[in-house]
């Protein structure tokens, strides 16, 4: 069957473009239920005998949510005990359109087989597919869409039971419209408010605290005083932000003052600026990373950012105003000798990026109080008020809560509990809690990754051997810290006959397993490096790539791509070739191993020749650095011990650099090649000293020691062991702007050429 619309729209260019919208119409869409004999399930969704205890509906069950539900509830439904539920393509379709990471938790839930939730496709189907009706808003729209559809469910599976003589199965439609509440009860259909039903659940008190405030909720724990401005509806945000009244921008809240914030106004490029603001009702609830809308104050009342240092005690300041008030004032006094900064007013919040936040409990006290404080780890997130009847169990556990709201008349945002993450100071527990506040990717690949992994055992082919060429026969060594599995560069040096050093790098050539674009690339580039925690690492790729066939190891066949140079013996460059390649380590060594092959005067084997004969070029190499003014950065490196019998960290231990200090060997011959790149068709900065004075000669310009010049410094943390910073010029100053920042990972100022000429990164 087929359903087609037509209508017609007008182009850009004036024109008149006739629109035609086919939709088809099907009678074999299933209802996914295992109870119907009608339906041609391959493999049916829902269970026969939906099994949850409920004082609502003691009898067998399946559930439909309406829009709102799921978007404000999907805490609830990620639930185990919640099973057995319908997602409508509608309310899918909805889902997606208001909300991206609820949709994405739906998506998951839906892919969860043990949580039976089933998608039905009632847009599509010839006896649940409706038309808009002249006048009706989208939202009536859907929801009768919904009605429709859980009408057809209910009829569909009395028909179903009667053929089987089965136990009575019902659908409950849950919606927390009044409106729609009201209809559904008018079309029979058993309908209830979320809250009811979750409350009515037998045996999952815990539930109850994981519900989103209804609007009512959040009525009952706020006081009757205005406590913040009203935020500007988003149309005259709109209308300020064109005409030039308020400016847009994304809200920082600071860690050591709850009292103060900036807020970064993009600017052309990566050009930026920072408006301060000031004060609770200056504020005016706004969250950390939210997009906002300041409106900035005339310039007499700008205010300098102030040095005292404010936490929020967490007490209940809804009633001690007068401590608030001295707060603030403590923060004009200690400003009014600093330079002043842009100032100004959030007046409406353009977007929310609320998300669940980690942190602990603070109990009320109340005696039996069922209203309590949560206190996130991050502090630059204001504490929540939750209830919940489960605090005395939650007491010293690390837990999660989101924001339901934050209304005018509430000191603090109102949420609800989430999960708990275990114990505090728990290894397991606090680790969690690192990577779900940095948002680190760390959930198991899903099977559209794995799928693309090579099937084992794998083995070179002839294909591959004649697309490449064969050093297996170099003497290629590996030198990493101890434990490393996953060796993704290795080395070789050899003399050749003309007298000069041949030296290769060789990269494992992840290219070859994961291919542009599909699953396993996306997921990689998602997650961007291997993190590593105490005891614990989570990988960029699955790990049969990262440790085995991405790795390379001793004694094994791999494929490789290679940079291979020809030096001579001052460490300078005379042919370089970069090729892919096969190749075979004869040695996979820790940093200790290394050094006591080159300092053991008795060892003279290929590998330990090699050895020293990068570690002589790699010191020249340094010496080259130094004296082109590199700026050298050494931190720490850190190793836990770790118990053999509870795996709990029980010593940390910083590595010391040996003699030779063999540890920057393997990164400075990584680097030259990343290097060669970047710059075999540029021409290196040249630092010229003359009796006027040091000049940098850049391309065509020439800088002198009091130029004022722009510059970049970006840190990379791609590896972590050997982190690097880069510092680039961008172009001359004609004067000293103190608004010219740029958004990169650290600071960047505007530096005299002096400063730079002293902190200047060599090309590599």
């Amino acid at each position: 069957m087929l359903k087609s619309k037509t209508f017609m729209k007008k182009t850009r260019s004036g024109g008149v473009m006739k629109i035609v919208r086919e939709h088809y119409l099907r009678d074999d869409i299933w209802c996914g239920s295992e109870l119907c004999a009608e339906c041609k399930h391959e493999s049916a969704v829902l269970q026969r005998d939906p099994c949850i205890e409920s004082n609502l509906c003691s009898y067998p069950h399946y559930v439909i949510p309406d829009t709102n539900v799921v978007l404000h509830q999907i805490d609830v439904l990620e639930d185990p005990v919640i099973r057995n539920v319908i997602i409508l393509q509608t309310v899918l379709q909805e889902v997606r359109h208001r909300s991206a990471p609820v949709y994405k938790r739906l998506k998951d839930i839906i892919h969860e087989q043990e949580k039976h939730f089933y998608t039905f496709t009632n847009e599509h189907h010839r006896e649940t597919f409706i038309e808009r009706e002249p006048g009706e808003s989208a939202n009536d729209y859907n929801d009768r869409a919904i009605r429709v559809a859980a009408k057809w469910y209910s009829k569909h599976l009395e028909k179903a039971e009667s053929e089987s003589e089965g136990d009575s199965l019902k659908v409950v439609l849950l919606t927390n419209d009044l409106g729609n509440k009201q209809k559904a009860e008018e079309s029979s259909l058993l309908v209830y408010r979320c809250e009811e039903y979750i409350k009515s659940l037998i045996g999952n008190p815990e539930l109850v605290d994981r519900l989103a405030l209804s609007n009512d909720d959040k009525h009952d724990i706020t006081s009757s005083k205005v406590l913040f401005p009203e935020h500007l509806p988003l149309s005259r945000i709109q209308a300020g932000i064109k005409s030039g009244t308020f400016i847009q921008g994304t809200f920082r809240a600071s860690r050591d003052n709850y009292l103060e914030a900036t807020v970064f106004i993009q600017g052309e490029g990566e050009d930026g600026t920072e408006v301060l603001i000031q004060g609770l009702q200056n504020l005016n609830r706004a969250v950390y990373q939210d997009v906002v809308a300041v409106q900035l104050y005339p310039r007499n009342q700008w205010v300098a950012p102030s040095s005292v240092v404010l936490q929020d005690e967490g007490a209940a300041k809804d009633d001690n105003e007068d401590k608030e008030d001295d707060e603030e004032k403590s923060l004009r006094i200690s400003a009014a000798e600093a330079a002043r900064k842009p100032t100004g007013k959030v007046v409406g919040i353009i977007k929310r990026n609320w998300r669940p936040f980690c942190g602990m409990l603070n109990l009320s006290q109340i005696k039996e109080s069922t209203r309590h404080l949560f206190t996130p780890a991050d502090r630059r997130i204001p504490r929540i008020r939750i209830e919940t009847r489960q605090a005395a169990t939650l007491a010293g556990q690390r837990i999660m809560v989101a924001i339901d709201g934050w209304p005018k008349h509430s000191r603090y945002p109102n949420g609800h509990f989430v999960r708990s993450l275990g114990n505090a100071g728990d290894k397991e527990t606090e680790q969690m809690v690192l990577l779900l506040e940095h948002d680190v990717p760390h959930q198991a690949f899903s099977q559209a990754v794995l799928s693309f992994l090579p099937k084992m055992p794998w083995a070179i082919t002839p294909e591959d051997m004649v697309r490449r060429e064969d050093l297996r026969n170099l003497s290629v060594c590996s030198v990493d810290p101890p434990g490393c599995t996953d060796i993704d560069d290795a080395l070789h040096c050899r003399d050749l006959d003309n007298g000069n050093i041949e030296v290769g790098v060789h990269i494992a050539d992840v290219s070859h397993f994961i291919r542009p674009c599909n699953a396993m690339d996306k997921e990689a580039a998602n997650r961007g490096t291997t993190v590593y925690l105490c005891g614990k690492r989570i990988d960029m790729v699955p790990e049969l790539l990262s440790s085995n066939l991405c790795s390379l190891r001793s004694n094994v066949e791999r494929l490789a791509f290679s940079c291979i140079w020809e030096m001579n013996h001052k460490a300078e460059i005379v042919k370089t070739r970069f090729t892919k390649s096969v190749i075979k380590s004869k040695a996979s060594l820790t940093y200790a191993e290394a050094q006591m092959r080159i300092d053991d005067t008795t060892k003279n084997d290929d590998i330990t020749t090699s050895l020293r004969g990068l570690n002589k070029l790699a010191k020249v190499l340094k010496k080259q650095r130094i004296e082109k003014g590199a700026l050298t950065l050494s931190s720490l490196e850190v190793r836990f011990h770790i118990d053999s019998e509870t795996h709990d960290p029980i010593d940390l231990q910083t590595k010391e650099l040996m003699k030779n200090a063999v540890i920057v060997l393997i990164p400075k011959f990584g680097l030259e090649g990343t290097v060669f790149f970047d710059t075999k068709d540029k021409a290196a900065p040249k630092l010229v000293f003359d009796e006027e004075g040091p000049t940098l000669k850049v391309e065509e310009h020439t800088f002198h020691i009091f130029d004022m010049v722009k510059v970049t410094i970006s840190l990379d943390t791609s590896n972590i062991q050997h982190q690097k910073i880069r510092m680039s010029l961008i172009e001359p100053v004609s004067e000293l702007r103190p608004s010219m920042r740029l958004a990169v990972p650290a600071e960047v100022v505007l530096y005299p050429l002096s400063t730079w000429m002293h902190m200047k990164s060599s090309p590599y």
